[in-house]
């Protein structure tokens, strides 16, 4: 135990001189030893884990140089070294137990753009969906076209050889690479292009680490040419890891290192820089959507599909369908893949046709449909019937869909997850049924559930067996199932890595290369890399090195989970169940998925970043030997075990710098905003705000609560008091001296202004809530009651809208009745105030429930809160339903007839009507802004509804003075570009927390939709 401990204290220092050496040496970026960030950059989106020793983020190609050149100076020799990208790999490449170096946070710049020559150099942090929003204007896209799109970067497609939908047609990523920068181990910059076989073997003859690159591919390509076409078939997703066919064209008369450097898992090179060529968009789509009666039908009949010229032919089976079906995904596509009465669809081929000209592909079309009308009519080859569209948002739609299957098999029910490890293996297309019908029966002959889907144009198909990997039996499985592929693939003539490349599967390498090509492999590696310092272990190891591959029985992500109590990873389900497919790290600045990542562009502030370390807590609390569930239990039921004295002690260990990685933990949920946009725009529903609630509420049994907490928990109990003097209220909270003490005391700015008058003072008689004239009310009069259900913001901030509701409900030829107010414990829930919430559940599920039993609607007007009913509720109150339901005011208001309040008049006279909808009401009910939209067509105007993220508000978030430059930035990236025309454009708000923040930033309100119709009808 003694050496062990002076050997890690060892290794900590040295790694602590390395980064202090670097920064002294002009490294301009990121660097972060941490364990929180280093168990974040743990995973991917495979089944293994390996923590590395720290974290830095370079900001260009002259950062990495010094990392590079810093580290090959003694003594740092010993350091190795794996670059990441977007972390979604399936296969574990850029897992390393060195020092990652992680390109994504800063490497995101488009250096340069030439439309004439049809190319673009990029950072290689550059995300793909990102490049493509930039190429657009100029009528080009990048075309190798990935299911992670919107989270993979430039640099990952290249280390992977990425290639994706369409890749018959566009190929792969390395048929797009013109040039690639790239920092070797030691420091030096190697430029790589196509160039003359002469020139080349210039360069081979330069006596310095880059001759010594050029000359050792050039003679190990060269020399066993025949060799390697005769090895290797030729596929289009063929994938070696180092590219020894197509260093050279077909006649040898040019040669281009980049090809080697592409597809080498970062294991010869850290690519910095590309110059990529694009591709002109073809502006005319259509999408035909084929379904079929069984998978295998979906996939014999793709030869047919592929043999009509289409530009790419996906496909996906009934299990991903089903899972679709079951996700917010499916709303965006019902219409566009319908069922058929009477039919079971358990398969789907989705057939694209492209062209510069609508006749390019009507005639390809035309000849499609009218075979498979044949075939329908005739019963044959399993068709049941098909759509089509040529409506390119409805195709981006079901592509949507088609991307998300790698999430949605994660979803699946039950302990057995459909895992990534044997599922982009490649065979020439013909023999694609043949081969996934073999590969079924070895899944069916283990008893094991498995999803399907992939590009059955390319022969590559992702087959995902379902295993639980804690139970040490099935992992077993998994070895026996690779063994079993590898030789399932070579019959086949297939490779067993025909897309997302080897990673822990490189031991297989000897087995498809042979020993001779096998030993070419590691020449190149050596001649790159001789002591083994890049993500070692991957592809191939140097060739004098006794290190050995990484393998398929690596240490996994089950390994540490295993020493969690079963109870605890069933009661917390929804941060256990996270695959790592890193859709939080979308970019869309447009979509509300995860803003507290979009803004930090820390992994440590995403959902998958807070499920990784609280499982990684689950597992240093158990062998601590606390029982979690015990304490939380006696959390709520009782009072906290821990004294007061015992919690300022724990507070004056932190303040002293005592580490408790609950600390790193707590620092990750801090800055979540609770928007739930993780519960349904992740594909596994990731849930965080209840998992972030759970662990507060532990957290701060152990340690003490700062005062802000306490008032914001209670704002619903102080807010009714306060509001019973609002103008004095408000001249205290306004009054200098309070506002800097509310500040720099409590950490909360710019506090909501109270109504003035009061909704009590707005509100007649007949309209508020008496029990005893409900009861003397006829069935008839009863049936024109409508229950208005207050929340704290609109009651005590916006009474006017409030009040805009009452009599849009009277124009309507209903009576509203305004409840009293109860408090809803939304804000207790979101500080972790556990015991406190489930108090104030069970009382206002009491009063609601009382209340429902007229039978009547209850409306509610803030989103968070009524949502608050259908989740936490649930979840605090352990009931699968509860007996009241309170509708949102665009539910109810969609069912109302509106001829009988003719045509909204703009008294503003803008032409634009804009609405910006709350984040987590986009989230949980993305059929909102339709709704909204349809209730203006009927009033005669035409309702914008642009595309937002989060607002950077979200209830508490941005009053909090810790957070005021994110709030900011989440504002001007999302919101900012809708709210500038306010002069000129009407911009309506559905959330109270967003109406705020305009406020705060633009001095003017918006309006609710509702206001907007009450006050111009």
């Amino acid at each position: 135990m003694i050496a062990e401990i002076t050997q890690q204290n060892s290794a900590s220092t040295l790694l602590n001189d390395y980064i202090s050496k670097i920064c002294a040496q002009g490294f301009s970026g990121d660097t972060d030893a941490s364990y929180a960030t280093r168990i974040v950059t743990a995973t991917d989106n495979s089944i293994y884990q390996e923590i590395p020793q720290a974290v830095i983020y370079p900001k260009n190609s002259k950062d990495v140089q010094v990392a590079m050149q810093v580290a090959s100076l003694d003594p740092f020799l010993s350091l190795s070294f794996g670059p990441r990208g977007g972390g979604t790999g399936t296969n574990g490449q850029s897992l390393t137990p060195g020092i990652v170096i992680d390109l994504s946070r800063y490497m995101r710049e488009i250096l340069e753009i030439n439309e004439k020559e049809g190319w673009v150099r990029v950072q290689t942090g550059v995300i793909k969906d990102q490049l493509n929003d930039f190429l657009r204007p100029y009528g080009f896209f990048f075309a190798p076209d990935l299911s992670t799109s919107n989270r993979a970067t430039i640099g990952g497609m290249i280390n992977t050889d990425a290639s994706g939908q369409g890749s018959l047609v566009y190929g792969k990523t390395s048929d797009h690479v013109l040039e690639l920068k790239t920092i070797l181990v030691d420091g030096t910059e190697l430029n790589t292009n196509k160039l003359e076989l002469e020139k080349a073997e210039l360069l081979a003859e330069q006596t310095n680490r880059v001759g010594e690159v050029y000359k050792t591919v050039l003679t190990s390509c060269r020399e066993n040419r025949e060799l390697v076409l005769k090895k290797f078939p030729r596929l289009n997703r063929f994938l070696t890891g180092y590219d020894l066919e197509n260093v050279f064209d077909n006649e040898m008369k040019t040669f281009d290192l980049s090809r080697v450097i592409t597809g080498s898992e970062g294991s010869l090179g850290i690519v910095t820089e590309a110059k990529l060529n694009v591709t002109r968009i073809q502006p005319f789509k259509t999408l035909i959507n084929i379904k079929y009666d069984s998978f295998e039908s979906a996939l014999r009949n793709s030869p047919f599909l592929v043999a009509a010229n289409a530009t790419s032919v996906e496909t996906v089976d009934s299990k991903v369908l089903n899972l679709a079906k079951q996700d917010i995904i499916w709303h965006s596509v019902s219409d566009l893949i319908s069922d058929i009465p009477g039919v079971d669809v358990q398969g789907l081929n989705m057939v694209e046709f492209n062209g510069e000209t609508p006749g390019e592909i009507e005639g390809k079309v035309s000849s499609l449909c009218s075979q498979l009308d044949q075939l329908i009519a005739n019963q044959e080859a399993g068709v049941v019937g098909y759509q089509l569209t040529n409506d390119k948002a409805e195709i981006l739609k079901i592509y949507a869909m088609r991307k998300k299957a790698v999430g949605l098999l994660g979803n699946t029910k039950g302990k057995q997850k459909p895992l990534a490890f044997a599922e982009d293996t490649a065979v020439p297309p013909e023999n694609l049924a043949d081969f996934i019908l073999e590969f079924r029966a070895l899944l069916d002959s283990k008893g094991l559930h498995y999803g399907m889907f992939g590009h059955v144009d390319a022969g590559v198909l992702h087959v995902r067996p379902a295993l639980d990997m804690c139970d040490p039996e099935q992992e077993k499985l998994l070895r026996e199932i690779s063994d079993q592929v590898v030789a399932l693939t070579a019959k086949y003539r297939g490779l067993m890595w025909g897309e997302h490349g080897k990673g822990y599967r490189s031991e297989y390498g000897p087995e498809f290369f042979g020993d001779k090509l096998f030993t070419e492999l590691r020449k190149i590696k050596s001649a790159f890399d001789k002591n083994n310092r890049l993500n070692p272990g991957k592809i191939c190891t140097p060739l004098e090195s006794n290190d050995s591959l990484v393998s398929v029985d690596g240490q996994k992500r089950a390994w540490f989970d295993r020493a969690i109590n079963i109870e605890v990873k069933e009661s917390f389900e929804n941060a256990m169940n996270c695959n790592g497919n890193g859709l939080c790290f979308n970019y869309d600045e447009a979509s509300p998925m995860c803003p507290s990542y979009k803004v930090t562009k820390d992994r440590r502030h995403s959902p998958k970043g807070r499920a990784s370390l609280i499982r990684e807590w689950f597992r240093l609390q158990e062998e601590q030997g606390v029982d979690l569930l015990s304490s939380e239990k006696t959390l709520i039921e009782k009072e906290n075990d821990t004294t007061w004295w015992e919690r300022f002690r724990n507070n004056r260990k932190k303040q002293q710098g005592i580490y408790d990685f609950s600390h790193e933990v707590k620092e990750s949920m801090d800055e979540c905003l609770a928007c739930k946009a993780c519960t349904t725009a992740c594909p596994i529903k990731v849930d965080v705000p209840s998992f972030r609630a759970r662990f507060l509420n532990l957290y701060y049994s152990k340690y003490n609560r700062p005062l802000k907490d306490h008032l914001v928990a209670n704002v619903e109990q102080t807010t009714p008091l306060m509001a019973k003097l609002p103008r004095l209220t408000n001249f205290v909270v306004n009054f200098a001296p309070v506002k800097s003490a509310l500040k720099n005391i409590v950490g909360y700015v710019d506090t909501p202004t109270l109504s003035v008058p009061t909704l009590a003072s707005r509100t007649k008689n007949d309209f508020k809530y008496d029990e005893a004239k409900l009861a003397a009310l006829s069935k008839e009069q009863m049936s024109d009651i409508i229950f208005i259900v207050q929340d704290p913001f609109t009651s005590f901030y916006e009474a006017e809208l409030v009040e805009a509701f009452m009599q849009l409900i009277t124009k309507l030829g209903k009576k509203p009745v305004l409840l009293p107010f109860v408090p809803n414990g939304k804000a207790q829930h979101v500080k972790g105030f556990l015991k406190e919430f489930k108090s104030t559940a069970k009382s206002a599920n009491e009063f609601l429930s009382r209340i429902a039993s007229y039978g009547r609607p209850l409306v509610g007007l803030d989103a968070s809160l009524v949502l608050c009913y259908r989740d936490e509720y649930l979840k605090i109150l352990n009931k699968d339903k509860l007996a009241f339901e309170v509708h949102l005011a665009h539910e109810w208001l969609s069912n109302q007839d509106w001829n009988s309040v003719g045509k909204l008049s703009n008294t503003n006279g803008h032409s634009v009507v804009k609405l910006l909808s709350h984040c987590t009401e986009t989230s949980a009910m993305p059929e909102s802004k339709t709704v909204w939209k349809n209730i203006f067509k009927q009033l005669g105007v035409e309702l914008h509804t642009p595309a937002t993220g989060c607002c950077g508000m979200a209830g508490t978030y941005g009053h909090e003075t810790d957070h005021q430059e994110n709030s900011r930035s989440l504002y001007e990236m999302s919101w900012q570009t809708h709210t500038t025309n306010m002069e000129n454009e009407t911009v309506l708000a559905t959330g109270f927390s967003c109406r705020c923040q305009v406020k705060r930033y633009e001095n003017k309100k918006p309006m609710h939709p509702i206001e907007y119709i009450a006050k111009n009808i």
